[in-house]
């Protein structure tokens, strides 16, 4: 077998395997993902989501980032990141701990938006008027509610 045959098969074999991925499905809640959303079903419209434990201080950062996050975030995520039921997913959740989504994802979800994949609440739109440094110093006050709150 000559190098142009090995890598026609190398290529075809990859591109099997990514149609094969991209065909199943791929909804973690309906899978048994070890990080399944909480049952909001008895919570009433708009109602928090997570009990959320306030640090007693903030560093300067997260003061920074608390005051853009009431400013852009609050009105879906809800006061202190514990979300609103049937509007946004609470950020003080095992969900977004940081080994699961990097303080990137936080950024790239403000300024692209992100497809709804772990809460049933719909897509999340990208987030109008928000720089990513106001995007780093918010998740920086997620980052200390999460701390306070157990998630690492």
């Amino acid at each position: 077998m000559n190098i142009k045959q090995l890598t026609l098969l190398t290529l075809l074999a990859a591109g099997a395997a990514a149609t094969y991925w991209l065909a199943m499905p791929h909804d973690t809640q309906d899978m048994g993902h070890s990080m399944t959303p909480a049952d909001t079903s008895s919570l009433g419209s708009g109602a928090p989501i997570a009990e959320v434990a306030l640090p007693a201080e903030l560093t300067a950062d997260a003061q920074i980032g608390k005051r853009a996050y009431e400013a852009k975030c609050a009105e879906c995520h809800g006061a202190n990141a514990a979300g609103q039921n049937g509007v946004a997913p609470p950020l003080v959740h095992k969900i977004y701990e940081p080994s699961h989504h990097s303080d990137m994802a936080f950024v790239l979800a403000a300024r692209n938006g992100v497809r709804a994949h772990h809460w049933r609440f719909g897509n999340m739109p990208p987030v109008d008027g928000v720089t990513d440094a106001e995007v780093k110093l918010i998740t920086q006050y997620v980052r200390e509610l999460q701390r306070e709150n157990g998630i690492f």
